[in-house]
């Protein structure tokens, strides 16, 4: 399976996320911000980082790049598209997703292991899971606050757009298991078609038991199913 991973001026969980998908097998290439024409890509990748020094806000100078231009092409043409962090902020100023992410409810930067229990697997991205599995991902960012309007959220809650919610480590998803205080304890929201994922904690940095654990695995491993 062929993946490409967009590179940013401030981007500094690209080689993370090749090193990742290279080990399972993904034939990927890197791709710079200002290139024009994207390789053949199955799966696009977004990565987490500081893309223009979060200047105006987290991933809006990134969105007018010139490669979104083909990955928005791209990702309305049905190819997988996965946002992660910094790249969730961007796909979501581009409008390939949809609602805000806010700064952290205590105003910090975060930077820490989270629970998140697996709330739906029927999509391209979770189908390895099971559902209702808790599993541990990092997260390490400043604005990660999920917030939209009640329309599209009831919209995400009726149609299985929500694949993660952050909760604790028995399961509970509760205002004491949230760490940035996102909507409905949020941490990522997938497109109608369930082929653009967007989300705030880094799977890439949990496939090896040796610096962390592997849990982020099936998400790759589903992509590649």
């Amino acid at each position: 399976m062929n993946s490409a991973v967009i590179v940013f001026p401030g981007s500094n969980c690209d080689r993370d996320i090749a090193s990742a998908l290279t080990k399972l097998q993904f034939k990927n290439k890197m791709v710079w911000h200002k290139d024009t024409e994207l390789p053949k890509s199955d799966l696009i990748v977004i990565p987490g980082g500081f893309s223009y020094g979060d200047y105006l806000r987290s991933g809006a100078i990134a969105a007018k790049s010139n490669i979104l231009k083909e990955v928005i092409k791209s990702a309305k043409s049905g190819s997988i598209v996965l946002g992660i962090c910094n790249g969730f902020q961007i796909l979501i100023e581009t409008g390939l997703l949809s609602g805000a992410l806010l700064r952290n409810k205590n105003l910090k930067f975060i930077s820490k292991d989270v629970n998140l229990k697996v709330v739906n697997n029927n999509n391209k991205f979770c189908s390895k899971y099971k559902k209702d599995n808790i599993i541990s991902l990092n997260i390490a960012h400043n604005e990660g606050n999920y917030f939209t309007n009640k329309d599209h959220l009831k919209e995400l809650e009726d149609n299985e757009l929500i694949p993660f919610k952050y909760c604790n480590s028995k399961g509970v998803i509760s205002n004491e298991s949230n760490p940035n205080g996102s909507l409905n304890n949020i941490a990522g929201i997938l497109n109608r078609e369930k082929n653009i994922l967007g989300m705030m904690p880094h799977p890439e940095r949990m496939i090896d038991d040796l610096v962390s654990n592997t849990d982020g695995i099936d998400l790759f491993s589903s992509i590649l199913n």
